[in-house]
């Protein structure tokens, strides 16, 4: 029944509108920066009572994004759609859908489980243990002392499933070969080595000066570049996804560079031509998304085209040679069997006369 005062911590002043009634301090109209520690003193100034004032807001529903390195695991990471200004936990769970009726009797708990979240990275859990084939239902739950809301995600791994970017990119110079770069690389380390479980490949690679990169795809471990300019540094990168082309490519790797030999022959008289081609490169980069590799043939590449072309002209006037001379024999055959019957007419005349010759002497 005695007289008190209240006051803020760190203020002069209590927010505009405060009251006192019956002791008790009444804010009639808060907002955030109302927060804070409050007090009550006697009228001696003693401290009679203090109280902390949190304000905010109700959780939104979290936006969530899962991400699977390989078919062993998943993780998924999940950011606040609103800031509420309190403290914050989250409850992250998982159930794994379309079971068989002998599952749900065999492992009646071991489909629903904790998405397990590490505190070294915050807003991030992962599921251990996953199937390839199964579909799982993620729950997120954020929760602050005024509620929760919670983010329902279904997800199964050949959508979410992006390959962490190769490994050991190595990118060489091959002796005597002006125009090729051999490209080698291993598989991320994240990746599971069974042999049912591949990747292909995405090389994309650019001379530095230039500002368009070529691209091939294969499924090997390698792969040697013939369409490189001699002399000039080059940049290269690669990138993996699912062999069934399932989910989506990983990043780019670190990007790793090599310089092609120059060729003796041509060097000096290609000194001149090199540098305005090399200008006009950073002059005028291309436009296109998805330039298509360059080719230029090499001297290499023209002596192998011109004896394919001759090895084909050789087995074609072959081919022409031995059908021209089997309709030959062929015609002079048929000739022949046209003048036989006659023969063989003449010849039993002759035999059928002389009997009835001798019959008459």
């Amino acid at each position: 029944s005695s007289p008190v005062q209240w006051r803020r911590a760190g203020a002069t002043a209590l927010p505009e509108g405060s009251a006192i009634r019956q002791g008790g301090l009444v804010l009639p109209c808060t907002g955030l920066a109302a927060a804070g520690t409050y007090s009550c003193h006697s009228e001696d100034g003693g401290l009679l009572h203090a109280v902390s004032l949190q304000l905010g807001h109700l959780p939104g529903v979290p936006f969530v994004s899962c991400r699977a390195s390989n078919y062993e695991n998943f993780s998924c990471s999940w950011t606040s759609s609103l800031e509420t200004f309190l403290p914050t936990r989250y409850i992250t769970t998982y159930r794994k859908k379309s079971l068989t009726g002998e599952e749900k009797r065999r492992n009646k708990n071991r489909h629903v489980g904790p998405c397990l979240q590490d505190p070294a990275r915050p807003g991030t859990c992962t599921v251990h243990g996953s199937e390839f084939w199964s579909s799982y239902r993620l729950n997120i739950t954020e929760v602050n002392p005024l509620g929760s809301s919670f983010r329902l995600l279904d997800i199964t791994m050949q959508a979410i499933i992006k390959p962490d970017p190769p490994e050991g990119l190595v990118v060489e110079p091959i002796p005597l070969a002006p125009r090729r770069l051999h490209v080698s690389w291993k598989y991320p380390s994240s990746w599971p080595k069974e042999p049912h479980f591949q990747l292909r490949f995405r090389l994309q690679y650019r001379p530095v000066i230039h500002h368009s990169w070529s691209v091939v795809e294969t499924v090997n471990l390698s792969e040697v570049i013939t369409d490189a300019f001699a002399g000039l540094e080059h940049v290269v990168q690669v990138s993996a996804k699912d062999f069934l082309d399932a989910g989506n490519w990983s990043e780019w790797s670190t990007e790793a560079r090599a310089t092609p030999v120059r060729d003796p022959a041509t060097a000096a008289s290609e000194e001149t031509t090199t540098d305005a081609s090399l200008e006009s490169l950073a002059k005028e980069p291309s436009q296109a998304p998805n330039p298509e590799p360059i080719n230029h043939s090499g001297p290499l590449e023209k002596i192998a085209i011109l004896v394919s072309l001759g090895i084909f002209a050789f087995f074609v006037l072959a081919a022409v040679l031995i059908i021209t001379i089997l309709i030959w024999l062929r015609v002079r055959k048929h000739g022949k069997d046209k003048t036989k019957p006659h023969n063989f007419l003449v010849a039993a005349t002759h035999l059928k006369a002389l009997p009835s010759e001798s019959g008459c002497r």
